[in-house]
């Protein structure tokens, strides 16, 4: 039987003329293909109420959390930063009810980008709200114009992480985030960092909770890029 793999879902809220107008729940045609591909039965969880989360949590073998706006600082205790870009509360209450009913079902989460970044908050972390707020800044982590199938700047992984074999000691990826992981949560530990310092990849420390995070975006290499795919297979078939 093919494990579920719930995708918490985004939401297009502008008046978009190929959508006439509607506001859209999607989630990246990327993570689609990525599990699908590892043998995994892909369901888009759209933003909903807290209190729909030990549900859906429920009818799920494993989640993956997305990618998309910055997390509403006052999850970590901050006022908004000049520098803060688009928010949306919603998704924001709806994806933290996920993580801890996920966790306390104790059922797998894979999580990219702002996913992971959420996971940091939830358990107890900051976040920079800009990388210029990072005093070692030096690599560049949004890649733009830059197309996202070309990796930019490598990472360093850690010997004892659940990541090393899957990409070796130094790995290539794309980046596109203004955000990085301040103060890290005490139950998770850094598995991958930038040459600069900056947290690349994340997993508990509880190998129980079976948590996995990545800053970057292996939903848009894992089709020219087998290391990327490596992570969805694990995630489908071994987290």
């Amino acid at each position: 039987m093919k494990p579920i793999i719930g995708i918490a879902g985004n939401q297009i809220i502008q008046s978009v003329e190929i959508f006439n107008g509607n506001y859209v729940s999607y989630t990246p045609q990327g993570f689609v293909t990525a599990i699908q591909k590892a043998g995994g039965l892909p369901i888009v969880l759209p933003i909903g109420s807290q209190e729909t989360a030990e549900t859906y949590i429920s009818k799920i073998d494993k989640l993956l959390l997305a990618g998309g706006q910055d997390i509403s600082p006052d999850f970590f205790g901050e006022e908004p930063h000049p520098k803060l870009e688009e928010t949306n509360r919603n998704r924001d209450i709806f994806e933290i009810a996920l993580i801890k009913e996920a966790i306390k079902q104790q059922k797998p989460i894979f999580a990219v980008c702002r996913g992971m970044q959420l996971i940091n908050v939830v358990l107890g972390g900051t976040l920079y709200q800009d990388l210029s707020l990072y005093p070692d800044w030096k690599v560049k982590h949004g890649q733009q114009p830059t197309q996202p199938q070309f990796a930019t700047h490598n990472i360093q992984v850690e010997k004892d992480s659940s990541l090393y074999n899957l990409l070796g000691e130094q790995f290539k990826v794309n980046s596109y985030h203004h955000q990085a992981i301040n103060k890290l949560a005490a139950p998770l530990k850094i598995s991958a960092k930038s040459s600069d310092g900056i947290v690349e990849a994340i997993e508990s420390v509880d190998s129980s909770q079976r948590v996995l995070g990545v800053q970057w975006h292996p939903e848009l290499r894992f089709d020219v890029e087998t290391k990327e795919f490596k992570l969805f297979d694990y995630f489908v078939n071994q987290l």
